[in-house]
């Protein structure tokens, strides 16, 4: 028996709660995980796992050797991945979790780059708009917006999501221009779910200004940012967008910035990974390399008091 394919295989369908999901986190086949699993239960003449129609859930003994095993386990990919580093090698998979509008417009990219170096590394990108948990869904790195309280995650500011107003040239054509934040309470906005309170106020920053809550009207409202992006496109209202994301929207002069002098309220932005993990040579090489480059998207700021209006 290969212990260290079987605990692999015990560990991840654990934290999946199915053999079929550890299967596809380990690249092997649901028979081939069964057969890790019953050999393993052999070797120590316990059961660990109990299985229902429904999911699976560890046993006692399960959980103790769940505990003892995982840190172990990512301890040795780690010396051996180490290893591989210290003879100019890194190679291994790397599986990142992003928000969609950040990660197929800047993130994409710069994975592609990295790979360019690092030609051995296989990347698993995901892309959703929802918090995931680190540890159970086994992802290394997450990019988050918002503070991060979890304490079993170590998370590292890479800036201030800046936010700003925009619409199509068509749709302001038809309503006319936009001199104050009292207008937007008469016209039509796009917005995601987080942006907007319960109540529909729009809050508003100015430099040096106290904040104000505009009550306003969402006529469209979406958790995809590509979907925001096509709808404002179509002339159909005034969106509240990350600024990194229609840059060259505004330069091509396809989006107009709205009331230049106002954004609206930075998200703090974050890379995050586990603390109970090791950081293994290629998400520590990861890491290092992804930094600098989200600090330097156009519309990510280093400081929340940057908010990029024009004044």
């Amino acid at each position: 028996m290969d212990l260290n394919a079987a605990l692999k295989a015990f560990i991840r369908t654990v934290e999946k709660g199915s053999m079929t999901g550890a299967a596809r986190d380990l690249g092997i086949s649901q028979p081939a995980v069964t057969k890790h699993l019953l050999n393993l239960e052999r070797h120590l003449n316990a059961r660990l796992l109990e299985r229902s129609p429904q999911n699976i859930r560890p046993t006692a003994h399960g959980v103790e050797l769940y505990e003892a095993s995982r840190g172990a386990i990512a301890s040795i990919d780690a010396a051996l991945e180490g290893i591989r580093l210290n003879v100019g090698d890194i190679e291994g998979n790397l599986r990142i979790h992003a928000p969609s509008c950040i990660g197929s417009k800047h993130l994409h990219g710069i994975l592609l780059d990295f790979q360019d170096l690092y030609p051995k590394i296989a990347v698993d990108l995901v892309l959703d708009d929802r918090t995931v948990d680190l540890i159970y869904e086994n992802f290394d790195l997450t990019l988050r917006y918002g503070r991060i309280e979890a304490q079993e995650v170590i998370a590292r500011r890479f800036g201030w999501m800046q936010r700003i107003l925009v619409a199509a040239p068509s749709y302001l054509e038809r309503v006319g221009e936009v001199r104050s934040p009292e207008q937007l309470s008469s016209l039509s906005i796009i917005s995601t779910f987080v942006v907007l309170s319960g109540k529909n106020m729009l809050p508003l920053m100015r430099s040096a200004s106290p904040t104000i809550e505009i009550p306003v009207k969402p006529v469209f409202r979406t958790n995809d940012a590509h979907v925001l992006l096509n709808t404002l496109l179509a002339g159909r209202g005034i969106g509240q967008v990350q600024w990194c994301l229609v840059t060259d929207l505004i330069a091509e002069g396809r989006l107009v910035r709205v009331l230049p002098a106002y954004a609206v309220k930075p998200t703090e932005a974050f890379l995050a990974y586990p603390s109970n993990k090791f950081m293994r040579p290629v998400v520590r090489a990861f890491t290092d390399f992804v930094m600098p480059r989200l600090k330097e998207i156009e519309g990510i700021s280093q400081s929340a008091d940057d908010l990029g209006c024009v004044i």
